[in-house]
């Protein structure tokens, strides 16, 4: 019997080391997408002081949602183009095609995904970026992870931990700071009519998490390179097959002469660069989800607050103000507190049931 030679590392070793490269990897591409994320925001915000959504009257709501509609309609377009274009250095053309058609088992959950992510949460966005301003649109949508990882633990039983359920609700103290200022001035008639803006900010965070959720199940089937281009698919095909027809067809809003008057070098030049950053932030948060879970993916990619923020700063000279501040610094801490769980914790991001953990003991004894 040959014996192992001192050098070589145990299986144990290997795995332990397996292990916290994985971890690693994951919350790299989650502050990957934090930085991504945050840049994003610097041209969904620019676009709309040009034309022709600066030239806009904005006398109506229905002008403003119209507006922010086809913003959003432009956006995933871009983001679709370079996800083709990564996919295609990649060269996984072929998996995306034999991917999207497995609808019932894979590809749905990519397309129940993309209603919240992109109708929801991407037209919240703007829709919040429009009303009130890119930093509130940033930080306002910050509670998303709470939302990504309860329906996580609740659908899949990923696991949330004390120092997990700790930053959970640090980070919600920090949506509270933000939001209340402004929704009690609304309230007691105080306010700037900005409600539609702080309904986007909620609509973004409620989406991005229960995407995240549809994601991690989804990932579970997938690659997340291509997993990411079918769901970004699917948004297109929402909004330029149903959404603004719809629009076209049942009210009066003039929807093809914005469109068309959307195609100037300015606009689609802020829309080209949201594009880039948003196709690879995106690529980024789906990466992570299946190496340190939704929630601890949705946590760390969180931090794309902090960004935007510095972004906008530096762009604008305009600094938020300071309720925005306060809570930025709890989203942040919640982030970290997250973050800094041992790798033994991380090992399993799901918890298994004693029936599952039967079944996999005894194919793992057949296999051998």
């Amino acid at each position: 019997m040959s014996q192992q030679s001192p050098s070589q590392p145990t299986l144990s070793q290997a795995r332990s080391r397996f292990t916290s490269s994985s971890i690693r990897w994951g919350f790299m591409w989650a502050l990957w997408c934090a930085v991504l994320w945050g840049a994003w925001y610097v041209p969904g915000s620019a676009v709309w002081f040009e034309a022709p959504y600066i030239d806009l009257s904005y006398d109506t709501n229905a002008e403003f949602l119209l507006a922010a509609a086809v913003l959003t309609t432009f956006n995933a377009i871009a983001v679709l183009f370079f996800l083709f274009v990564w996919n295609g250095v990649l060269g996984k053309w072929g998996e995306y095609v034999r991917t999207i058609r497995q609808m019932r088992y894979i590809s749905k959950w990519f397309f129940i995904g993309a209603i919240f992510g992109g109708p929801m949460a991407i037209f919240g966005s703007y829709l919040a970026m429009g009303y009130i301003g890119g930093a509130f649109a940033a930080i306002s949508a910050l509670m998303y992870p709470i939302i990504g990882a309860t329906l996580a633990r609740l659908w899949y039983q990923e696991k949330i931990t004390r120092r997990a359920a700790v930053g959970i609700f640090i980070i919600l103290a920090g949506g509270i700071t933000v939001y209340a200022p402004g929704i009690i001035g609304e309230l007691t008639g105080t306010g700037d009519a900005g409600w539609l803006g702080y309904l986007g900010g909620a609509m973004a965070a409620l989406g991005w998490g229960i995407e995240g959720a549809i994601a991690g199940r989804g990932l579970d089937v997938a690659d997340p390179d291509v997993g990411i281009t079918v769901r970004f698919t699917a948004e297109v095909l929402y909004w330029v097959v149903l959404i603004l027809p719809a629009i076209y067809l049942f009210t009066d809003q003039p929807v093809v002469d914005l469109v068309m008057a959307t195609f100037n070098w300015a606009a689609m030049g802020w829309l080209t660069l949201a594009g880039v950053t948003f196709a690879f932030c995106y690529v980024s948060w789906y990466k992570s989800f299946p190496l340190i879970g939704v929630g601890r993916g949705q946590a760390i990619a969180a931090l794309y607050g902090l960004f935007a923020v510095i972004f906008l700063a530096a762009f604008t000279l305009d600094f938020p103000a300071w309720n925005f501040l306060a809570g930025l610094v709890l989203f942040v801490t919640g982030g970290f507190v997250m973050y800094t769980e041992n790798n033994e914790v991380l090992e399993v991001v799901r918890a298994v049931s004693s029936d599952s953990e039967t079944s996999n003991t005894s194919a793992k004894a057949a296999n051998v």
